[in-house]
């Protein structure tokens, strides 16, 4: 095992840093500090290994980069390798660090974009760095991608990308990207959560409105315009979100029952899912459609009545029943609530077995032999989504060998985020052996 010091010294480990350096702060709907420091810094590794890059912006100092890698085998088709440069917001009266300082403590570098995504940045560039002072290439070609505004549904990075430079991703079939490859324990034993597949993203807002009026007035209240937007959220949050098994989590259900020796007629796939730690929020949201409120809006002074009020919801309804799951959010809030969709994105279901998955398990394997992988369905999302509009099967695979008390899914836009160095320098090994292999 490498010594802390070595550690420091890594490559991936020093670029995780100066990427977490670089705030890239995306509170959403536009407003944003902008990717374009982190963006550049990665833009000159890439060049300095030779490579053609393309950079661009959607809007000022929203910043993206793309550049092909060449591969042994031009008859394979190119692989898309990508991560995103935003941050969520990290409001530091929280934190025990500087949510930007990129502090190294118990082993771990602490920061704002240490898991989500900052450190697979560091290791697609210094994994390619790798090969590159080799004198290797990768199997196949490969699209390297670092995108900006994923935390915004990928507006202005991915979507924009795929919309207005499809030709950049010509020849792409597969991709992969974060939150996969990582692992877990499940009856003592150490897995690999493989993302095969994504539910979909639907933003939008509840809307109710009514006659404004005094705040003194007698007001039912079917006429009051928060009252009913407030009814029509207790309404959604109390809908029985039945569990429903797509054929990603259907896999998932039987890689769990092999791991653990249980049969899946003798055991729910919520307690299975229960069986893997901390893991368990990721795997049971997975298992069916969830809605979340998460801004409620109405009025403006005490004593007035608004004529309007709003409230966002989050919702994450299974692959392929976007269209069922509205309408049955419209029955259940009733004919007098306006739904307006923000902003949609298609859920999607890659293979769960075949090459790819199966590099990944021989790359794996040979860097943590006996590794088994569990393919899942990522509650959240990814930029694989716009991809998928190409018609391009995404997946995640950021391999990390974690130790077992770290809550990894915790970390995800967390207070005192965090990754383990040798963390970093195992999931940097995988992915190069991956990218030469496959």
């Amino acid at each position: 095992m490498a010594s802390h010091d070595d550690l420091l010294h890594d490559p991936t480990v020093i670029a995780t840093r100066d990427l977490i350096r670089f705030d890239t702060t995306n509170w959403g709907n536009g407003k944003s500090t902008g990717e374009r420091e982190a963006a550049e810094y990665l833009d000159a590794r890439l060049r300095a290994m030779g490579l053609e890059t393309v950079v661009f912006e959607s809007e000022p100092r929203r910043t993206s980069v793309v550049a092909r890698v060449p591969g042994r085998n031009p008859a394979k088709p190119a692989l898309v390798v990508h991560g995103h440069t935003d941050v969520v917001p990290a409001d530091a009266s929280h934190w025990s660090v500087d949510p930007f300082g990129a502090e190294v403590r118990d082993g771990c570098i602490w920061g704002r974009g240490a898991v989500d995504m900052k450190n697979m940045d560091a290791m697609i560039v210094t994994a390619l760095e790798e090969i590159n002072a080799s004198g290797a290439l990768p199997e196949r070609e490969l699209i390297i991608a670092f995108f900006a505004d994923e935390e915004d549904g990928g507006k202005l990075g991915a979507y924009h990308a795929v919309s207005e430079r499809p030709e950049l991703f010509a020849g792409a079939t597969e991709a992969i990207s974060e939150v996969g490859g990582y692992s877990i324990t499940v009856d003592g034993k150490r897995a690999y959560l493989l993302q095969t597949g994504e539910k979909a993203m639907l933003w939008f807002k509840l809307r109710a409105k009514r006659p404004a009026g005094h705040g003194s007035r007698f007001v039912p209240a079917a006429d009051n315009a928060i009252t009913q937007v407030a009814e029509a959220v207790v309404k959604l949050s109390r809908h029985d979100w039945s569990m429903r098994l797509t054929n990603t989590t259907s896999e998932m259900v039987a890689a769990l029952c092999t791991l653990t020796g249980e049969r899946p007629s003798a055991i729910s796939p919520d307690e299975l899912a229960l069986r893997t730690g901390s893991a368990a929020s990721w795997l049971t949201a997975s298992l069916r459609d969830t809605v979340n409120p998460t801004i409620l809006e109405g009025g403006y002074k005490s004593n007035v009545i608004p004529a309007v009020a709003e409230v966002t919801i989050d919702a994450r309804p299974l692959p392929n029943t976007e269209e069922e799951f509205l309408a049955t959010v419209q029955e259940i809030v009733g004919p007098d609530i306006e739904i307006e969709m923000n902003w949609k994105l298609p859920g999607t279901e890659a293979p769960s077995s075949g090459p790819l998955v199966d590099a990944a398990v021989a790359a794996l394997d040979r860097h943590d032999p006996g590794a088994t992988i569990i393919p899942y369905l990522l509650p959240a999302g990814t930029d694989n989504k716009s991809l998928s509009r190409l018609g391009i099967d995404g997946y995640g695979f950021a391999p990390l060998r974690l130790p077992e008390d770290l809550d990894f899914p915790a970390m995800f836009h967390g207070v005192d985020e965090r990754v383990p160095l040798d963390s970093l320098v195992f999931g940097r090994r995988v992915l190069t052996d991956f990218l030469l292999s496959y």
